[in-house]
């Protein structure tokens, strides 16, 4: 399937997700959207299912290429910047405008019934988790590091959660910010430590 025609259908989806919910988002309104047959969704997605897996791949990979493209940026090396560009990727506009939250809030409700987007869910959580786990671990010992990437990845979901289901407009600067604080308190024990040291 040409590119084109198949960011047109993505974008569909999500558009018909934010109008109306992932239930009432069917085939039919999907293809209005997109001014598409729905039978070409049939045919190359297999249906709604499929769509949505498409969908939730192609916003996987932004969050993906988001976390990435600041980390590429980073001048500074250190721990501490590379957990900031995680946090900052997360809360990337492609993952927090309407139509990505609600389609990422459908993608969650839909992975605990679905295999294959519970297999996507599960590859996302370890990627968060180990990347986190990977620069807590150049700071802290192995079992405080991972407790330290269980628990930011926790509060990184819990900020997005509250964020998308706030009736206001996705306040991501000041989940960023939050998310921030807490990753200073985490390492506040390293600190300390380390002034101890150069004491």
């Amino acid at each position: 399937m040409e590119p084109i025609r198949r960011q047109q259908l993505i974008d569909a989806t999500m558009a018909a997700i934010d109008e109306v919910g992932l239930g009432e988002a069917t085939i039919m309104r999907i293809a209005r959207h997109a001014g598409v047959s729905a039978g070409i969704i049939s045919h190359y997605f297999g249906g709604k299912d499929g769509l949505l897996e498409a969908t939730m791949r192609h916003i996987l990979t932004d969050l993906s290429n988001a976390v990435a493209a600041r980390r590429r940026a980073l001048t500074d090396d250190s721990p501490r910047a590379h957990i900031g560009a995680i946090i900052e990727g997360n809360f990337d506009r492609s993952q927090v405008t309407g139509p990505a939250a609600k389609t990422w809030l459908a993608f969650w409700a839909s992975s605990m019934h679905k295999p294959t987007l519970q297999r996507l869910q599960y590859v996302n959580d370890r990627r968060l988790y180990a990347n986190l786990s990977y620069q807590f671990r150049r700071l802290l010992p192995c079992d405080e590091a991972r407790n330290a990437a269980r628990g930011l990845a926790a509060m990184i979901d819990g900020l997005w959660l509250r964020g998308a289901l706030a009736p206001e407009a996705f306040d991501a600067e000041a989940a960023r910010y939050l998310a921030r604080r807490y990753c200073d308190q985490l390492l506040v024990h390293h600190d300390h430590t380390l002034t101890a040291t150069h004491t």
